[in-house]
């Protein structure tokens, strides 16, 4: 009977800790102040946020992970391209660091740090992109990519195109 109750209340719990997950994974519609077009994505690296502007006072609000010291950038770029389930390489800058890194990581592998979509920025290696490591959401984790949850670059990639002006602020 004890070991009933321990397993009724373990699940509980369990089921619990999941819907905080993904609640923690779902976009805030918020006001928002700033001279941006409607469509325009700001990151602000300082608050660990990407916002989708809306309209002039309203955004769609996104947790993230951004550059650790010394590996962030501020300035203004568009996105590229649009991948699902993307194949990953290193950037030299992580291959000099990291020399027994695969020279290819598969789409779709858990190892891949493109988690299950990626959009890339127009004139350089940087990407806004999922992440297969949730926990480094709201961090500075990486070498200058934007990570999201899962759940929440797949809903940023339907929501935006090819061309979408991206603004990277350290404000």
């Amino acid at each position: 009977m004890l070991l009933r109750i321990a397993v009724a209340l373990a699940a509980t719990l369990g089921a619990g800790l999941l819907a905080a997950n993904q609640a923690r994974a779902q976009p805030d519609m918020v006001g928002f102040r700033g001279d941006y077009s409607p469509g325009t994505i700001v990151v602000k690296t300082n608050e660990r946020r990407l916002y989708l502007i809306l309209d002039d006072g309203h955004a769609v609000r996104y947790p993230v992970g951004v550059g650790k010291a010394g590996k962030q950038w501020a300035g203004t770029t568009s996105i590229d391209g649009k991948y699902r389930n993307p194949a990953w390489s290193a950037p030299s800058e992580i291959r000099r660091d990291k020399p027994s890194m695969p020279d290819v990581i598969p789409g779709g592998s858990p190892h891949n740090p493109m988690g299950v979509a990626a959009m890339t920025l127009a004139g350089g290696e940087y990407a806004i992109h999922g992440t297969n490591a949730p926990r480094s959401i709201g961090g500075f984790v990486s070498y200058g990519c934007v990570r999201m949850y899962n759940e929440d670059i797949t809903d940023l990639f339907q929501r935006v195109s090819v061309g979408t002006p991206v603004v990277v602020t350290s404000r």
